[in-house]
């Protein structure tokens, strides 16, 4: 029997992991006769991207990204109003505010929920005060909860270890890409290597370290590309002009056009604080590049350290300006490794592992 399952998701006008995630599952349930509707704050790249795939979008106008007690009062009283009119037969919450928010409405209407975590905010990366809050909130969430997808090993064993969640409600599902085409796999021992990071400029993600990193190679021969906006890009730029190296690093602002624009790269770079289990890694990999993160969150359950690329220390600028320079000096190096990460990406996270193994725990709460 076709079923309606009815994805949400805080905000729809940004285009990260957790909203390619959401964007993916929904097409593939609608692709098999299922009904999915996505619910989500604000609009943009998000619901742009649902309409033109025809899925069915409905913004919740209450529901914003930063703690706003009174507004979030009145996210969950629409949320749950929505709830009543869709009669979903789940309803698949996706990022910390509508994990919250859509837990409790549909436990109050007795609806099957899952929650997807993206990167738990009890991890370590914030104060010990946040860190205890956000996991007795999790504590409590978890018992309204079916299921926990945790989108990597590391994860799920934080939430386990910690006791945020009952290890008989959490599954490990780790984050897929569609294939791309033959003309949007990059060449990496092409000479000068182009560098390119792929992130929001905006915490966690540490675009510092790496100029500073950078900043170190003023010898060698390279160029960086920096794709993604946000609020600490005008910090960057000005970091790049005080390093002296304006004339070597490109802001190319949020773009449609990734996969295009990393066929022209040789290296994939990730300088973070903290990750669940980064999209844009995998991104890098299905290029056919070397990656070069930092080591945190589930970020080495993909990238294997020495085989399709290197894993360095988080802020440690020395750590990543190694990594930078044993990959930028070797083209053999970069073409090995990105060979091994390209087939590494094809056997284990592609789009279709990541579908079927998030249908059989729907199936699982549905049947």
């Amino acid at each position: 029997m076709k079923k309606k399952i009815v994805f949400l998701i805080t905000r729809a006008d940004d285009f990260g992991g957790a909203q390619a995630h959401v964007l993916i599952m929904a097409e593939a349930l609608n692709t098999r006769g299922n009904n999915a509707v996505v619910m989500a704050g604000g609009e943009g790249f998000l619901s742009d991207a649902l309409k033109e795939k025809n899925i069915r979008f409905i913004k919740v106008n209450n529901l914003v990204h930063p703690i706003k007690p009174h507004k979030d009062i009145m996210a969950y009283l629409e949320i749950k109003e929505l709830l009543k009119k869709e009669k979903p037969d789940l309803l698949a919450t996706h990022s910390n505010k509508a994990g919250f928010l859509g837990r409790l409405a549909a436990r109050k209407l007795k609806i099957p929920v899952t929650f997807t975590s993206h990167g738990f905010l009890f991890a370590e990366g914030r104060t010990y005060l946040k860190r205890k809050f956000y996991l007795h909130i999790e504590m409590l969430m978890s018992r309204l909860t079916d299921r926990v997808i945790a989108v990597s090993e590391s994860e799920m064993k934080l939430a386990v270890d910690s006791k945020a969640v009952p290890a008989d409600k959490v599954r490990v599902i780790h984050n897929g890409l569609p294939d791309i085409g033959p003309g949007q796999i990059a060449i990496p021992a092409a000479e000068p290597p182009q560098l390119v990071m792929v992130a929001r400029f905006a915490e966690p993600k540490d675009h510092r370290t790496l100029i500073r990193a950078l900043s170190g190679l003023i010898d060698q021969s390279w160029n960086l590309v920096l794709v993604g906006d946000g609020p600490l890009r005008n910090d960057i730029e000005r970091l790049v002009d005080e390093e002296g190296l304006e004339d070597r690093v490109a802001f190319m602002g949020s773009r449609k056009d990734v996969p295009d624009i990393l066929a022209k790269s040789q290296l994939f770079i990730l300088s973070s604080k903290r990750e669940g289990f980064p999209l844009s890694t995998l991104e890098g990999m299905r290029a056919g590049m070397p990656v070069l993160a930092s080591d945190v969150g589930g970020v080495s359950e993909a990238v294997v350290d020495g085989e399709n690329g290197y894993l360095c220390t988080a802020d440690d600028i020395e750590s990543l300006r190694t990594g930078i320079f044993n990959l930028i000096s070797n083209s053999d190096l970069r073409q090995r490794m990105g060979k091994k990460g390209r087939n590494r990406f094809l056997e284990k996270f592609t789009s279709g592992v990541m579908v079927e193994k998030t249908m059989l725990v729907y199936d699982e709460l549905l049947s």
